[in-house]
């Protein structure tokens, strides 16, 4: 799954972390600073932030671009000549470039976060009388937010471009390899679907929760800080009253109550998809062989395949019955919960409706990056079972004991039993 796409993966994943660990340690050290030497100095402590798009191509901005680039290129050298992949291109540099886009996006939601607070300001003042603006003012407002949006929106489209190319290129790379060992592999139940639609699924979901994950992390770093400042605004709690830090408080204790209940209500679900799977394989392989042998895929067979395809199902959807109104009852609260946060605040009217807007959105980033777990468990679970189909491939070329789940099949199929007629946890 790995060992085809990237280079010595234990290590390479290792060396990715630690780098990064130095890179950031470099820019922190003395690395921002080092920007003054090419003109590109960082912003002062005192400065305000740059409102509106030009905001990305200002010199902290630019310098830092070629910091992360110059870093990306010292690894990509190190590995290269350490241990040459034929996959390194697109594993390597099309993962930075990926890493890269995803931080871009982040920094457009701040740039849009560092809108909302004049803007809003701006507005409620007009509205109140308290200051008089022209159409031409706000259409200027709007028009800055505007260019943000479309900022966003086009790298986004571009970057779902790429990562097309990027999953399918990994999907290329497993099914190379599995076809290499393709006659030690044609013997495990389902082998031609794991190597056909198994590779393809996996690539695609952990593109998927890679992306949201290192998006998460880098949301966390960009927008923490903000919701820090933010605080400041903030009174107190509902029923906690006067902390410090209330607004990074409740976002750390809401999203962990919503991680920890979403675990509970989806823990039996992978063990589910994954047998879902297998009797979904059985029924199918039979039908095939009922296309070219006569003698196969006789009505009482048939049945009793699909039958254990039907009941498969109706446990997934008794189990997903509890899953969902766990996940969906918190998810619609978590639409109200920083405005509940906000209010003694309101009713003491210590914040303005620029800073509502600004805590607001803040809040909604923070706190969604904390619930990965939460929005991503469904996705979650169907990884779980396609891993578990592909480390039977694995395990027969490494010459290892297939995996346990397996083992129990081969011994219920040898015994004459129904492989599929167990429990379903």
């Amino acid at each position: 799954m790995f060992i085809s796409f990237f280079p010595r993966p234990k290590l390479f994943f290792l060396s990715v972390l630690l780098w990064s660990a130095v890179m950031v340690a470099g820019w922190f050290a003395g690395g921002e600073q080092l920007g003054s030497l090419f003109g590109m100095p960082p912003a002062t402590p005192d400065a305000p932030p740059i409102i509106g798009i030009s905001v990305f191509w200002s010199p902290p901005f630019l310098w830092f671009y070629l910091y992360f680039w110059a870093g990306v290129a010292i690894f990509y050298a190190f590995w290269s000549w350490y241990a040459p992949h034929p996959w390194q291109l697109w594993s390597v540099l099309g993962s930075a470039l990926i890493l890269f886009v995803v931080y871009f996006q982040v920094q457009v939601s701040v740039a849009v976060n560092n809108w909302y607070g004049p803007f809003y300001d701006f507005l409620q003042n007009v509205m109140a009388k308290q200051t008089t603006a022209t159409a031409g003012e706000i259409y200027s407002g709007v028009a800055s937010f505007t260019w943000l949006a479309l900022l966003g929106m086009n790298i986004s489209v571009v970057n779902a471009f790429f990562v097309s190319h990027w999953i399918f290129r990994w999907r290329n790379a497993m099914n190379d390899y599995y076809m290499s060992y393709w006659p030690r592999l044609r013997h495990i139940e389902g082998a031609s679907q794991r190597v056909q639609e198994d590779t393809m699924r996996f690539s695609q979901i952990m593109e998927g929760l890679g992306v949201s994950f290192v998006d998460s992390i880098m949301t966390l770093i960009a927008f923490m800080p903000v919701l820090i400042r933010l605080s400041t605004h903030i009174t107190e709690l509902p029923l906690v009253g006067a902390i410090n830090h209330p607004l990074v408080v409740a976002a750390i204790a809401w999203s962990v109550l919503g991680t920890v209940s979403l675990v509970l209500a989806g823990w039996m679900l992978p063990g589910l998809q994954f047998r879902n799977q297998r009797v979904e394989a059985a029924y199918r392989k039979e039908l095939v062989y009922g296309e070219d042998h006569e003698e196969r895929a006789q009505p009482a067979t048939v049945r009793e395949l699909f039958s254990n395809v039907r009941r498969n199902y109706f446990r997934l959807y008794f189990h997903y019955v509890y899953f969902n109104v766990v996940r969906y009852t918190y998810l619609q609260a978590n639409n109200v919960f920083a405005l509940l946060v906000m209010v003694p605040s309101i009713a003491a009217g210590t914040i303005t409706l620029g800073v509502l807007s600004q805590i607001n959105y803040a809040f909604s980033q923070v706190t969604a990056s904390f619930q990965f777990l939460v929005n991503s468990w469904s996705t979650i679970v169907e990884l779980l079972s396609v891993h578990k189909r592909l480390r039977a491939f694995e395990a027969t070329l490494e010459g290892a004991p297939l995996p346990d789940i397996d083992q129990r099949y081969l011994e219920r199929q040898q015994a004459g039993v129904d492989p599929e007629d167990q429990p379903a946890g």
